[in-house]
Protein backbone atom coordinates (compact mmCIF):
# COMPACT_ATOMS: atom_id res chain seq x y z
CA UNK A 1 0.00 0.00 0.00
CA UNK A 2 1.24 3.49 -0.55
CA UNK A 3 1.20 6.36 1.13
CA UNK A 4 -1.56 8.19 2.41
CA UNK A 5 -2.36 11.78 1.96
CA UNK A 6 -5.24 13.75 2.49
CA UNK A 7 -6.39 16.34 -0.82
CA UNK A 8 -8.68 19.33 0.67
CA UNK A 9 -10.96 20.70 -1.95
CA UNK A 10 -12.33 24.11 -0.95
CA UNK A 11 -14.06 26.61 -3.17
CA UNK A 12 -17.91 28.01 -3.32
CA UNK A 13 -20.75 26.08 -3.18
CA UNK A 14 -21.43 24.75 -6.79
CA UNK A 15 -17.85 25.68 -7.69
CA UNK A 16 -17.17 21.63 -9.03
CA UNK A 17 -15.30 20.13 -5.81
CA UNK A 18 -17.42 16.98 -5.40
CA UNK A 19 -17.54 16.46 -8.94
CA UNK A 20 -13.83 16.66 -9.61
CA UNK A 21 -13.30 14.78 -6.27
CA UNK A 22 -15.45 11.83 -7.57
CA UNK A 23 -13.43 11.55 -10.98
CA UNK A 24 -10.33 11.49 -8.98
CA UNK A 25 -11.68 8.77 -6.96
CA UNK A 26 -12.48 6.81 -10.12
CA UNK A 27 -9.24 6.74 -11.49
CA UNK A 28 -7.73 5.95 -7.89
CA UNK A 29 -9.75 3.13 -7.43
CA UNK A 30 -9.27 1.60 -11.27
CA UNK A 31 -5.26 1.55 -10.19
CA UNK A 32 -6.18 -0.16 -7.39
CA UNK A 33 -5.31 2.75 -4.68
CA UNK A 34 -7.20 2.86 -1.15
CA UNK A 35 -9.48 6.28 -1.54
CA UNK A 36 -12.06 7.71 0.37
CA UNK A 37 -14.22 10.80 -0.53
CA UNK A 38 -15.06 12.45 2.51
CA UNK A 39 -17.98 15.15 0.69
CA UNK A 40 -18.94 18.12 3.05
CA UNK A 41 -22.63 17.63 2.96
CA UNK A 42 -22.68 13.71 3.45
CA UNK A 43 -20.45 14.34 6.28
CA UNK A 44 -22.80 17.09 7.70
CA UNK A 45 -25.64 14.83 7.41
CA UNK A 46 -24.65 11.98 9.65
CA UNK A 47 -21.65 13.48 11.45
CA UNK A 48 -22.41 16.86 12.31
CA UNK A 49 -26.18 16.87 11.76
CA UNK A 50 -26.96 19.41 14.98
CA UNK A 51 -24.65 22.01 13.94
CA UNK A 52 -25.47 24.78 12.10
CA UNK A 53 -24.21 27.82 9.93
CA UNK A 54 -22.31 29.90 12.21
CA UNK A 55 -18.73 30.44 12.37
CA UNK A 56 -18.43 28.23 15.12
CA UNK A 57 -20.23 25.74 13.80
CA UNK A 58 -18.58 25.55 10.41
CA UNK A 59 -15.04 25.20 11.90
CA UNK A 60 -16.62 22.31 14.25
CA UNK A 61 -17.59 20.34 10.41
CA UNK A 62 -14.35 21.00 8.90
CA UNK A 63 -12.49 19.88 12.41
CA UNK A 64 -14.93 16.73 11.82
CA UNK A 65 -13.58 16.57 8.38
CA UNK A 66 -10.49 16.77 9.03
CA UNK A 67 -10.31 14.47 11.80
CA UNK A 68 -12.08 11.39 9.88
CA UNK A 69 -9.68 12.17 6.92
CA UNK A 70 -6.19 12.29 9.54
CA UNK A 71 -7.38 8.81 10.62
CA UNK A 72 -7.88 7.20 7.18
CA UNK A 73 -4.78 9.04 5.59
CA UNK A 74 -2.69 7.87 8.29
CA UNK A 75 -3.40 4.52 7.74
CA UNK A 76 -2.35 4.64 3.64
CA UNK A 77 -6.31 6.33 1.93
CA UNK A 78 -5.81 8.94 -0.32
CA UNK A 79 -8.67 10.81 1.25
CA UNK A 80 -10.57 13.75 -1.15
CA UNK A 81 -12.15 16.05 1.47
CA UNK A 82 -14.62 18.15 -0.64
CA UNK A 83 -15.88 20.63 1.07
CA UNK A 84 -16.58 24.67 1.14
CA UNK A 85 -14.47 25.40 4.39
CA UNK A 86 -14.91 29.30 3.75
CA UNK A 87 -12.32 29.90 6.52
CA UNK A 88 -8.38 29.92 6.12
CA UNK A 89 -7.53 29.62 9.90
CA UNK A 90 -9.63 25.85 10.11
CA UNK A 91 -7.82 24.74 6.86
CA UNK A 92 -4.44 25.28 7.91
CA UNK A 93 -5.26 24.18 11.18
CA UNK A 94 -5.84 21.14 9.49
CA UNK A 95 -3.02 21.22 7.55
CA UNK A 96 -0.84 20.93 10.30
CA UNK A 97 -2.72 18.19 11.99
CA UNK A 98 -2.29 15.64 9.11
CA UNK A 99 0.92 16.73 7.40
CA UNK A 100 0.55 14.92 4.18
CA UNK A 101 -2.06 17.34 3.08
CA UNK A 102 -2.66 18.83 -0.35
CA UNK A 103 -4.67 22.14 -1.01
CA UNK A 104 -7.05 22.48 -4.33
CA UNK A 105 -8.48 25.26 -4.42
CA UNK A 106 -11.23 25.01 -7.04
CA UNK A 107 -11.31 29.14 -7.90
CA UNK A 108 -14.46 29.14 -10.06
CA UNK A 109 -16.06 32.58 -10.17
CA UNK A 110 -19.01 33.59 -8.33
CA UNK A 111 -21.08 34.32 -11.25
CA UNK A 112 -20.28 30.36 -12.90
CA UNK A 113 -21.13 28.83 -9.24
CA UNK A 114 -24.48 30.75 -9.21
CA UNK A 115 -25.16 29.50 -12.93
CA UNK A 116 -24.73 26.20 -11.71
CA UNK A 117 -26.55 26.33 -9.05
CA UNK A 118 -26.10 22.68 -9.13
CA UNK A 119 -27.92 22.37 -5.07
CA UNK A 120 -30.31 24.95 -5.70
CA UNK A 121 -28.67 27.20 -3.10
CA UNK A 122 -28.16 30.95 -4.83
CA UNK A 123 -31.76 30.60 -5.67
CA UNK A 124 -33.19 29.75 -2.28
CA UNK A 125 -30.63 32.76 -1.14
CA UNK A 126 -32.10 35.59 -3.78
CA UNK A 127 -35.69 34.64 -2.70
CA UNK A 128 -34.87 35.22 0.87
CA UNK A 129 -34.93 31.98 2.06
CA UNK A 130 -31.77 31.10 2.74
CA UNK A 131 -28.78 33.37 4.76
CA UNK A 132 -25.49 32.52 5.95
CA UNK A 133 -24.49 31.59 1.95
CA UNK A 134 -21.00 31.32 1.64
CA UNK A 135 -19.59 34.22 -0.89
CA UNK A 136 -23.03 35.58 -0.66
CA UNK A 137 -23.46 37.02 2.67
CA UNK A 138 -20.99 35.12 4.18
CA UNK A 139 -17.51 35.12 3.47
CA UNK A 140 -15.18 33.19 1.92
CA UNK A 141 -11.25 33.09 2.92
CA UNK A 142 -9.21 31.94 -0.21
CA UNK A 143 -5.88 30.20 0.62
CA UNK A 144 -2.81 31.61 0.04
CA UNK A 145 -0.56 29.35 -1.07
CA UNK A 146 -2.54 26.08 -2.35
CA UNK A 147 -0.62 23.25 -4.30
CA UNK A 148 -3.09 23.53 -6.70
CA UNK A 149 -5.71 26.14 -8.49
CA UNK A 150 -8.78 25.08 -10.54
CA UNK A 151 -10.27 27.44 -12.57
CA UNK A 152 -13.27 25.01 -13.73
CA UNK A 153 -15.36 27.90 -15.50
CA UNK A 154 -12.95 27.37 -18.14
CA UNK A 155 -10.86 23.89 -17.39
CA UNK A 156 -13.37 20.53 -18.25
CA UNK A 157 -13.84 18.24 -15.09
CA UNK A 158 -11.72 15.56 -16.58
CA UNK A 159 -8.60 18.51 -16.81
CA UNK A 160 -9.28 19.25 -13.51
CA UNK A 161 -8.84 15.79 -12.23
CA UNK A 162 -5.79 14.74 -14.45
CA UNK A 163 -4.79 18.05 -12.53
CA UNK A 164 -5.03 16.51 -9.39
CA UNK A 165 -3.24 13.42 -10.09
CA UNK A 166 -0.12 15.12 -11.59
CA UNK A 167 0.31 16.92 -8.02
CA UNK A 168 -0.18 13.66 -6.44
CA UNK A 169 2.37 12.22 -8.59
CA UNK A 170 4.81 14.53 -7.96
CA UNK A 171 4.31 14.60 -4.57
CA UNK A 172 4.94 10.81 -4.64
CA UNK A 173 1.71 9.93 -3.18
CA UNK A 174 0.69 7.17 -6.61
CA UNK A 175 4.16 5.40 -6.59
Amino acid sequence: MGKGVTVWFTGLPSAGKTTIAKLVEERLARAGRPVEVLDGDVVRRHLSKELGFSKQDRDENIRRIGYVADLLSRNGVIVLAAAISPYRAVREELRALIGDFVEVWVATDLATCRARDVKGLYARYDRGELRQLTGADDPYEPPLAPELVLRTETQPPEASAEAVLAVLDEGGYLS
